[in-house]
Parts: structure tokens; C-alpha cells; sequence
């Protein structure tokens, strides 16, 4: 880690870890789309609980919802940190914002068993480096046009962050916010581990394909 935490502060950054955790666990996805009438997304097209999979069930009012609020759960954790971190900022908004999104990854309600982080680390990435942040999202959603494939520009975006981080930073490989921004990147890359193995094969669905919700199995992306 390029920073460092006194010991005396670790009780404090244990509460952001476990905040952040906690906060990132709230399956928004589940939660909108049942109380939209939509039943359990756990059971609708690839099973996870994120906005792409909410957008499956046709309902795009939903899906837009169900994105603002797991990017909204990436600042808010975020805003956590920065008010409880003040003593050590940069450690506490980088716990804050990694462990949020392991939140919405391996969320303790679902038996672990979340999305895959894109929505939540663009809400972090946003509220982390806000320039770097603000790119990675153009990417995304300019990647995702482009391809007409929603893990393309989620790849696109979370390759492209540490590098953006890099770039603002002069190439400073111990600017402070490198280390979260790596280690979520690497994360969410990980949990499309399937999509990556669908891209090379060509058998990744498009978005809007109507074979997709048939064809996709349980590891598809978020």
C-alpha cells in the first residue's frame, strides 16, 4: 500500500472497512426489481443483480434506477470515509472504496453471491478521482455503444482506470489513490472472467439480442 495507517487508527478503518462492506451489499437490483413487479432477477436472464441484467426484464426505467443507485453506493461509501477518515484520508476513502465493492461483489445478504462490480466502481472511481472517474465512464458507455456488448465497455472502462489514474498522477507509481483504483480494476476484470472466455470464443451476447436472456448462463456480466 502507498500509505500508512497508525495503529491507533486502525479501529477507525476497520469501522470504514466494515461500513463500506455493508453499504455495498444492499442488493438494489433484487430490491427495485421486486418492488417494480419484475419478481426475483436472481431468476431472470443471467441471475446476477445488477443493472444489465435488470434491463433484460424490458423494463429500462428500472434498469437506469437500479445503476444510479449502485454507482450512488460507491460515493456514499466513499462520502463515509471522507467524513470519518479526516485524520487519514487517503487510506480511509481507498478502504472505503474497495470494500464497497466487494460489498456489491460478495454481498453477506445473498450468501455472497452479487454482481460484478461496474456500476458500484464507477460510483467509486467517480467519487475517488473525479477526472479519471468521469473518462472511465465516457469509455464505458462509448465502449459499450461501439460493441453493442455491455462487458466490452465494462473491461474497457476498469482497464483504462488505473492507467487514467497514472496519467493524472505524472506516472507517480505511489500516488496514494493508484493502489484502490489497481486493485478494484483487477477485481472487477476478475468477475468477468467468463465474459472474457465468451469475447475470445465470439459467443458474447449483444445488447438488445433477443437470444441473449436464453443464452447466457449464471456467470454472466453485471
Amino acid at each position: 500500500m502507498m500509505w500508512h495507517i497508525p495503529p491507533s487508527q486502525m479501529p477507525l478503518m476497520s469501522g470504514i472497512a466494515l461500513i463500506s462492506y455493508l453499504i455495498g451489499s444492499i442488493p438494489f437490483g433484487m430490491l427495485i426489481s421486486q418492488l417494480g413487479g419484475m419478481g426475483d432477477i436472481r431468476k431472470i436472464g443471467s441471475g446476477n443483480i445488477g443493472a444489465t441484467n435488470v434491463l433484460r426484464t424490458g423494463n429500462k426505467k428500472l434498469a437506469a434506477l437500479t445503476l444510479l443507485c449502485d454507482m450512488g453506493k460507491g460515493t456514499f461509501a466513499i462520502a463515509c470515509g471522507y467524513i470519518f477518515g479526516l485524520a487519514n484520508l487517503n487510506p480511509a476513502i481507498s478502504i472505503a472504496a474497495i470494500c464497497v465493492v466487494l460489498g456489491h461483489c460478495f454481498p453477506i445478504w445473498l450468501g455472497f453471491k452479487g454482481g460484478k462490480g461496474v456500476a458500484t466502481g464507477l460510483g467509486a472511481a467517480l467519487a475517488l478521482t473525479p477526472i479519471s472517474g468521469a473518462l472511465c465512464c465516457a469509455i464505458w458507455l462509448l465502449g459499450a455503444k461501439l460493441s453493442k456488448i455491455s462487458s466490452m465497455g465494462a473491461l474497457s472502462a476498469f482497464i483504462a482506470w488505473p492507467l487514467l489514474v497514472m496519467i493524472e498522477s505524472q506516472f507517480d507509481l505511489k500516488a496514494p489513490l493508484l493502489f484502490p483504483s489497481l486493485i478494484i480494476s483487477l477485481l472487477v476484470i476478475w468477475r468477468h472472467h467468463a465474459n472474457i472466455q465468451r469475447l475470445m470464443d465470439g459467443t458474447e451476447p449483444r445488447i438488445g439480442d433477443k437470444k441473449e436472456q436464453s443464452s447466457l448462463s449464471k456467470s454472466s456480466n453485471d
